[in-house]
């Protein structure tokens, strides 16, 4: 069986996960535990970072690579279009979204981690005691907010962050408003990477993750409530019903860790 090692709210295994379940394979989640658990991943396969995919006594690291593998080893529903053009439109579409919304989604998601106490201190592994968890949720947010900046994490960068990620999601909702997929007439990489790395932007309703009842649909202020957006939500969200499985799934199992726990008020 294929071996997941992820983090849960990771977007960028998220993105995996929903490729791996379009192409209906059977998979295991590995959660790795931040820290200590990327230093046994290391030991295991030469890289830190998740997602990494085990299949047999391959590894293979980066979402992107993993995708192309899937394709290359397992051919039925494929990713990529035949047409030469959609292909390319494809694959420009998934490195965008891998920068863009992969990356700017996670600066604008540390943002509501500052501005918010109760999501900063919910993220926190439920080892960890009561007596961090209000030292942790007594620090300001401008205190974090200038510690980021020395990581380009800041308010500047938050706000950039958001502001691009606005105008992304302007483009896909006018994109989608009459057709289907982003290329094509076909699901293809470009629509599952969009789909699943928009995940911490707005948490889809439905039980594709482990996360609380109470988060899902829920998101970041200002992107995930706002109507502008909902064309592309709502298509988000189509793509989601019709292939990702749910999480109590038996294709999708969960090994290790059990993933942190978030509540937003």
């Amino acid at each position: 069986m294929l071996e997941l090692y992820q983090f849960e709210l990771s977007q960028y295994s998220e993105k995996v996960r929903l490729i791996l379940d379009y192409k209906e394979l059977e998979y295991r989640k590995i959660e790795v535990t931040p820290g200590v658990g990327q230093i046994e991943l290391m030991q295991k396969s030469g890289h830190r970072q998740v997602p990494v995919l085990k299949d047999g006594n391959t590894y293979i690291a980066d979402s992107t690579e993993i995708a192309l593998y899937l394709d290359r080893k397992y051919p039925e529903r494929p990713l990529l279009p035949e047409n030469p053009v959609e292909r390319g439109q494809c694959l420009l579409i998934e490195e965008w979204a891998d920068s863009s919304i992969g990356l700017k989604g996670r600066k604008a998601f540390i943002g509501a981690l500052n501005q918010y106490q109760n999501f900063r201190t919910s993220i926190l592994p439920k080892e960890v005691p009561d007596l961090v968890k209000n030292i942790v949720s007594a620090i300001p947010g401008e205190f974090l907010d200038v510690l980021g900046t020395g990581v380009g994490l800041g308010g500047d960068a938050v706000k950039e962050a958001n502001k691009c990620l606005q105008q992304d999601l302007e483009a896909l909702s006018l994109i989608l408003q009459n057709r289907p997929y982003l290329v094509g007439d076909s699901p293809s990489l470009a629509d599952l990477a969009v789909a699943g790395l928009s995940v911490i932007l707005k948490f889809p309703e439905g039980d594709y993750l482990d996360i609380p009842e109470q988060l899902k649909g829920k998101g970041i202020p200002g992107l995930a409530d706002n109507i502008i957006y909902e064309p592309f939500f709502a298509w988000r969200d189509r793509v989601y019903a019709q292939y990702r499985k749910s999480s109590g799934s038996t294709t999708s199992k969960t090994d290790g860790s059990a993933p942190t726990s978030i509540e937003i008020e």
